[in-house]
């Protein structure tokens, strides 16, 4: 005997169809329509309401084997296969996180194609693998961040069986499982849940209709998000979240669905026995998210820092367009590499007004922020979707990774970046209605027209093309200069869990030093020196000691040491 259960104040009617047979549903007072049926485990299934003839899937379906438009499958958690029992888990705080999107990791673009390069990344030394969102959502490839049924894995990528697969293969190997959640709107297509209940609120944000997290009738939808999340990491192991956007979840009650949420999550961990961790994407630039809850924090594990990303990248790269302008000094990454922030409480010219407010850095280590030189944003929301790789001197591209993960932050990397692919990851989509594919397109060619690009040069989303020039073409793993960069992050990677003064997550206990006109930045972690020359031209900066690893061949003097252009060294003093 299967039950049935949904939420659907909304109708006036709710029926189950089961193969075709229609059954009858009783409602109860709270607006949850309920039924017990005799069916096969693996049983098509959705509901009818009202008197519409169309079969809607589950708003909770467990999977959706032939996309979000059809009825839902029955999948059962507890029959899963797991060999697991033996891993320990691990926070986030000061790891080393690898972010990569299922469909272009591989060729294949599935999760068991993906479970045969984790030995590849088991030897990189990274401790987490991120997902990019393994959702339901319309066609048959995209970012995912147009997911429609939250509770299903995208059946393209293997459905819920490849997941359980893809994560006890990581962790057999060590790694733990970070799986990106977007919470903040639904796609624009499949998404039917609004027939059921008031899932969507007054608010929008830019990706669409907000979600109703705080007006009338919310607490069931709040209860669907944080139900969502922990059926992540409760039924499919995952050790933590990635929250996509939470800036755009708009609460206005006394407890934020972040403190909820991170509240609920803790209790998780200690049911389940092992940490569980939740790292927010936020612009805000918002202490309250990663200081504790009774410190009147939200609670959340750590969050996506930006600012870091901007000011390497464009010290480094020159770059200074669009968000990138008050960034691009020396003076600009020291401040930033010590404080966390750059924007706490101080202007910013992209959005002409006040940001941020400042990191209690005697209180919150920097392990809560995640710095990077890449993400899918940093690279995807790019017009041409190119990689710093594409424009960037091996040396260059070294410097930003000694900068990431010789810094006090838990680290992030995004698939490819360690042996500077050439691929580019451009924004695909694959939606099914014409008008909507149309109109994703005629949207993304004027957004950059308007910023001087030609509409022509931008790639068309929907074309088949786009997606498969995204995926990592592996054959570079061994080849030429990409062998030179992957070795130098293996030994970043390495030398972070080997030396305990890299370990330090007290920003209080960083010092910052750089020459402006000479381009020289140097880290001060304990007796360790991580020295970068940005110029072209060999410079020699103020310190001197052992090389414990370098790009480049520096020279050691008494009291001074000469770096070749784009290049660094990590030097032992004392």
């Amino acid at each position: 005997m299967s039950e049935f259960r949904v939420w659907a104040p909304e109708p006036a009617l709710v029926r189950l169809d089961v193969d075709g047979e229609v059954h009858a549903m009783t409602r109860s007072d709270d607006g949850w329509w309920h039924t017990a049926v005799e069916t096969a485990p693996d049983v098509r299934y959705g509901y009818l309401l009202d008197d519409h003839p169309a079969v809607l899937p589950d708003p909770r379906s467990p999977r959706q084997p032939d996309g979000v438009h059809t009825r839902s499958q029955l999948w059962d958690a507890a029959a899963a296969t797991w060999t697991d029992d033996a891993w320990p888990g691990r926070s986030v705080e000061g790891a080393v996180i690898y972010e990569l999107h299922v469909g272009t990791f591989t060729g294949a673009g599935t999760f068991d194609s993906a479970i045969e390069r984790l030995d590849y990344l088991a030897d990189l030394g990274v401790d987490f693998v991120e997902l990019m969102p393994v959702n339901s959502f319309a066609g048959t490839h995209g970012w995912g961040y147009d997911g429609v049924l939250w509770y299903s894995v995208h059946e393209p990528y293997g459905g819920p069986d490849g997941l359980v697969r893809f994560v006890d293969a990581c962790h057999a190997r060590g790694l733990g499982v970070l799986v990106d959640a977007v919470f903040n709107h639904f796609g624009p297509s499949g998404n039917y849940l609004p027939r059921f209940g008031p899932y969507l609120s007054s608010a929008s944000n830019p990706w669409g209709e907000g979600i109703n997290i705080a007006d009338a009738n919310s607490d069931e939808v709040r209860r669907y998000i944080i139900g969502c999340a922990l059926r992540w990491m409760r039924d499919f192991h995952a050790d933590g979240l990635r929250l996509d956007a939470v800036h755009a979840l708009v609460d206005t009650t006394a407890i934020h669905i972040l403190e909820e949420l991170a509240t609920e999550t803790d209790w998780l961990s200690r049911q389940v026995g092992r940490p569980l961790s939740l790292v927010a994407e936020s612009d805000l630039n918002d202490p309250r998210l990663i200081t504790s809850r009774d410190r009147n924090g939200y609670g959340i594990t750590a969050q996506w820092d930006d600012d870091i990303h901007h000011a390497i990248h464009t010290a480094v790269s020159g770059e200074r367009q669009g968000y990138y302008a008050d960034f691009g000094s020396l003076a600009t990454l020291a401040e930033t590499l010590r404080r966390g922030f750059f924007h706490a409480g101080t202007y910013s010219s992209f959005r002409r007004r006040r940001h941020g407010r400042p990191l209690d850095t005697s209180t919150i280590p920097a392990t809560r922020l995640l710095g990077y030189t890449c993400t899918h944003d940093q690279v995807g929301n790019r017009a041409l979707g190119d990689r710093p790789s594409q424009h960037l001197t091996g040396g260059q591209l070294a410097i930003k990774a000694a900068l990431v993960l010789g810094s006090p932050y838990t680290a992030m990397l995004f698939m490819g970046e360690e042996w500077g692919a050439s691929t580019p990851f451009q924004f695909f989509s694959s939606h099914p209605e014409p008008e909507l594919a149309r109109a994703t397109a005629e949207g993304r060619k004027a957004e950059f027209a308007e910023h001087g690009w030609d509409a022509d040069a931008i790639p068309d989303p929907q074309d088949p093309q786009t997606f498969q020039r995204s995926k990592l073409n592996w054959d570079e793993v061994g080849a030429g200069e990409h062998v030179r960069l992957l070795r130098l992050y293996r030994d970043l990677i390495a030398l972070r869990r080997s030396e305990a003064d890299l370990a330090d997550p007290w920003l209080e206990h960083l010092a910052v030093d750089y020459d402006e006109e000479q381009s020289w930045i140097i880290l001060c972690r304990g007796r360790l020196r991580i020295a970068c020359n940005l110029g072209a031209e060999p410079v020699t900066v103020p310190i001197a000691g052992d090389v414990v690893l370098a790009w480049g061949e520096p020279t050691v003097n008494a009291g001074s040491t000469v770096l070749p252009g784009h290049s660094f060294a990590v030097l032992r003093c004392g």
